[in-house]
């Protein structure tokens, strides 16, 4: 009988304490980076676009710019239009991007500015194709790049309704509508693989030319967020998805999506993510999965890819495999029956939930600030595979706060956080390890660089559990161990 699940500890405030999120508009500027000669604008006060270069510098150590349309106090009285033109004016003179990503803050959605409506009276004023009617899907090209103008994208992104995840998807499945074009079938596959690691998405590509397909990643921050050292600064970096191919996507074979929650996510609003939107349009066959963490979840990951090459997979990755469940049996001793807390974006929990359960250790507290509604049943999903563990009875709360995940910690009494480095207080005060993986990692240096996806992420991440696991059993030993 597993045991009964704790009950979750009344909330006696209305506010929210330290979020377990980001921003929405924040994953927008993300993601619109992760495009090659892309540039963020967000429509909204200053402070919010310094905010987010804030986080975003912290974690991957590389200089971002993301120009703001700068509202006060008389904007958000009489409408922030002239602001927003005159903001596009500008980036466009400095910058010359290729594309330019507008996303909304609380502060322009709140007053209910209609950016479609500015875009399209900006467009029209500049000679472009401002005039057409709107509707339904593949209306965005109507801002396609004409008259020396490049293609503009908005995404509506009020925080208070979303994350910065939320966001995240809402520009990738934008720029798609806006490119996107159909055609003559190729074999390419579509590779949407969500808000992961410069390290993971160079993991990535490597795996798929280990199968011989060939590919568009999108969104591709692997090197516009970390980047070789350069002589001269560069007002757009290098790197990122190119338009040709965002524009090929309608004529794949195939798309791949990562993510449980996202058909059922705020992300979309509506039915449709990227991938629903390239199927539902141009016959893309779809394939929806999980965050490929762990043996299980990158084992559904490397079936599709065999299914879509008409391959095996390379001897390389059944080898990682293999050392990777020979190394799952060495830490069992050290990890069998540990208690962990893991919390952050939602598609990343269930994928460390479900890398956990693998390894012995049980989640006893899943906790995200999403609020996608299918957060407890994707966990229960994943977690459930493993004999022995209390998937039934296992918290998962969504719409979590830091001060509500303390609270429920203190009776827990886990061994060890796995999560974001908002999770540092909590660990200090508990007097446990901090796993740092996800975003952000803003006190330690390398977040960039932390490799989750795949047999070799799974890997590294349970050499440093178990490492750490060491390691604090002998910080705490009275008579210290040298050989455990």
């Amino acid at each position: 009988m597993p045991a009964p699940a704790p009950q979750k500890v009344e909330r006696k405030y209305v506010s929210t304490v330290n979020a377990c999120k980001l921003c929405t508009p924040l994953g927008a500027c993300l993601a619109f980076r992760g495009i090659e000669g892309a540039m963020p604008l967000l429509h909204g006060s200053q402070g919010c676009s310094t905010y987010m270069r804030r986080y975003i510098i912290s974690h991957f150590n590389e200089p971002i710019d993301i120009a703001s349309s700068s509202l006060g106090e008389k904007n958000a009285i009489y409408g922030g239009a002239i602001n927003l033109k005159k903001g596009i004016t500008n980036v466009i003179r400095k910058y010359r991007p290729q594309l330019l990503g507008i996303a909304t803050t609380c502060l322009t959605e709140t007053i209910g500015d209609n950016v479609p409506m500015i875009l399209k009276e900006y467009l029209k004023e500049a000679g472009g194709p401002g005039d057409r009617e709107t509707g339904g899907p593949g209306d965005r090209k109507d801002f396609r790049e004409q008259g020396g103008l490049p293609l503009i994208i908005s995404v509506s992104t009020p925080s208070y309704v979303g994350t910065h995840m939320d966001g995240f998807h809402l520009a990738v499945k934008a720029a798609v509508e806006s490119l996107a074009e159909g055609g003559e079938k190729t074999g390419r596959v579509n590779l949407l693989p969500g808000f992961v690691s410069p390290a993971d998405l160079r993991y990535l590509k490597e795996i798929m030319e280990g199968f011989g397909l060939e590919y568009t990643l999108l969104p591709d921050i692997s090197e516009s967020l970390d980047a070789p050292i350069l002589e001269e600064y560069h007002k757009i970096p290098d790197g990122g998805t190119p338009l040709s191919e965002i524009r090929a996507m309608g004529r794949a074979q195939a798309t791949i999506e990562f993510g449980r929650t996202l058909n059922y996510s705020y992300a979309a609003g509506n039915p449709y993510t990227a991938a629903d939107y390239l199927q539902a349009r141009f016959d893309v066959d779809k394939y929806s999965l999980g965050l490929p963490i762990g043996i299980n979840e990158t084992d559904r990951f490397f079936a599709v890819l065999e299914h879509l090459s008409g391959h095996p997979a390379p001897d390389s990755h059944r080898l990682e495999r293999g050392r990777l469940i020979d190394a799952y049996v060495d830490s069992h001793k050290y990890l069998f029956g540990l208690r962990g807390i893991v919390y952050g974006e939602e598609d990343l929990v269930i994928g460390l939930a479900s890398f956990l359960s693998e390894t012995g250790i049980v989640p006893v507290l899943c906790a995200s600030g999403g609020k996608s509604g299918r957060f407890e049943e994707c966990i229960r999903a994943v977690c459930a595979a493993h004999a022995g563990n209390p998937a039934e009875s296992l918290p998962v709360r969504e719409g979590m706060d830091f001060y509500q995940i303390a609270e429920e910690a203190e009776s827990l009494k886990p061994d060890l956080l796995i999560g974001n480095s908002k999770g540092y207080p909590l660990a200090r005060k508990l007097n446990i390890p901090l796993i740092r993986v996800g975003f952000p990692i803003h006190d330690r240096i390398g977040g960039q660089r932390i490799l989750h996806l795949g047999y070799r992420g799974a890997q590294r991440l349970l050499d440093q559990i178990v490492n750490t696991v060491i390691e604090k059993k002998q910080n705490d030993s009275p008579v210290g161990y040298a050989y455990m």
